[in-house]
Parts: structure tokens; C-alpha cells; sequence
């Protein structure tokens, strides 16, 4: 090797080292048991959305799955170990409502970190999130109104709902870190940028509650975790 090409491979390596920035826990959500049938959501009383979603009709998102039993919209998120509050982000997030259907269906933010709420759907919503600790509220949004926005300064896992199409639900999940991850339909996760320490690592699903495990990291290390929910009738 010369000389060039080993100084080459050695900046890389440091470089490398650099950019690791901390230790990683990842994993995969999965369920046992059997589950019901998706419910197929009947907008017949909205036909405009009905239309939209004619090809595909959409179902209940409460529990979606996918190959291998995995797990779908389970927030995967560090509950204790992190040594202070971050501040909150100044990144508004955004949370839409078209064809008659939230967009996420769950939305994670910080402790007052900004949010913005619009309707893309040509006809009028009314957006109720239902919180415990955080203040409540319930707006109307006509086509073309401007966006709601909103923030919220305790952590909480509020329900959205709308009070003109009951079928509509999502959430917003308020966490006081900045570590988290949603599942997709391959039920997988990953907290990276750890600093060495203890933690409470928490799964949380809409439907199935909440399961936590706890972790020790070091240095750039990266540990895996799986969790794995009951399915229920």
C-alpha cells in the first residue's frame, strides 16, 4: 500500500470515528396473536371523500401490520435517561387533512414545538385534539382557511378527532425528547446520537399501550432491542 493510499484509508477512518456521535438502539415492533379484520371505514356520508378513495377504500388505522408480523405506528421513544429538556425545535411540522383522513395518522413533536394544522380536503373539518394535561381546543377549518397552529407544553399522547366526519382519528404524541421513531409497516426503529449512560427505552401503541426496557450504552455502540405486543380482539 502507499503512502498516499494509507493516509487516504486513515483520514477516512477518523473521519469516520468522528461523525459517530454517539451509541444507537435499534430494533423491530412485531405482535403475536391473530387479528381482527381491518374495518373498512364507510364515508358514504361524505361523498366527495368516498370518491377519492373509491379504488382503495380506506380502512381503520388504529393496527396496521405488515410482513413477518410487524408492527406499524408504535412510537419508539427514550422515556428517561436523557440528562435535560431539549429546546424545542423551531421546524413547524405539519398536519393535514385530506380525503377525509389525517396525514400522519400519528404526528410526534417536542414540548412546544410548532405545528401547523390545514385542510386540503374542498369542503369543511373541525379539528379536536383531546388532551389531559395540555389545554383544549376545537376548531372549525373550511376549504381554504388559513393554517391552525398550535403548540402544546406538556408531554402527553393526544387523540385527534374530527367532529364532522366521526371516522377520522389520529394523534398528536408530545415527548419531552428529542429521541424517537416511528414505525413503519416493517416495524422497525432506530435512536441514534446516545451519549453513554442508562435508559428507558418505551414503546407506546394507540391500541396496545405501552411496553418499556432498559438499556446501558457506551462510547458509539449499537444494541438491539425488540419489543412485541399482544394482539387483542
Amino acid at each position: 500500500m502507499s503512502k498516499k493510499i494509507f493516509l487516504a484509508f486513515l483520514f477516512g477512518m477518523v473521519f469516520h470515528i468522528l461523525l459517530a456521535s454517539g451509541a444507537t438502539v435499534s430494533g423491530k415492533v412485531t405482535f403475536t396473536g391473530t387479528l381482527a379484520k381491518p374495518e373498512t371505514i364507510n364515508m358514504s356520508a361524505e361523498p366527495t371523500c368516498q370518491h377519492e378513495h373509491a379504488n382503495s377504500p380506506l380502512k381503520n388505522e388504529a393496527v396496521i401490520t405488515g410482513p413477518n408480523n410487524t408492527l406499524a405506528n408504535v412510537v419508539v421513544y427514550v422515556s428517561a435517561g436523557d440528562s435535560k429538556v431539549p429546546n424545542a425545535p423551531a421546524k413547524t411540522l405539519t398536519y393535514d387533512q385530506k380525503g377525509c383522513q389525517y396525514i400522519p395518522h400519528i404526528l410526534v413533536m417536542q414540548i412546544n414545538q410548532p405545528v401547523k394544522v390545514v385542510n386540503s380536503d374542498q369542503l369543511l373539518h373541525n379539528i379536536h385534539p383531546v388532551p389531559t394535561l395540555n389545554l383544549e381546543w376545537n376548531k372549525a377549518q373550511p376549504k381554504g382557511a388559513p393554517p391552525i397552529d398550535a403548540k402544546f407544553d406538556k408531554e402527553e399522547f393526544i387523540p385527534v378527532n374530527c367532529n364532522v366526519h366521526p371516522w377520522m382519528h389520529g394523534y398528536f404524541v408530545v415527548l419531552k425528547t428529542s429521541h424517537y421513531s416511528v414505525t413503519q409497516t416493517d416495524g422497525a426503529f432506530s435512536l441514534p446520537d446516545l451519549p453513554s449512560g442508562n435508559y428507558t427505552i418505551t414503546a407506546w401503541h394507540e391500541k396496545y399501550g405501552k411496553q418499556t426496557q432498559n438499556v446501558t450504552l457506551s462510547g458509539n455502540e449499537t444494541k438491539s432491542i425488540d419489543f412485541t405486543f399482544k394482539a387483542l380482539p
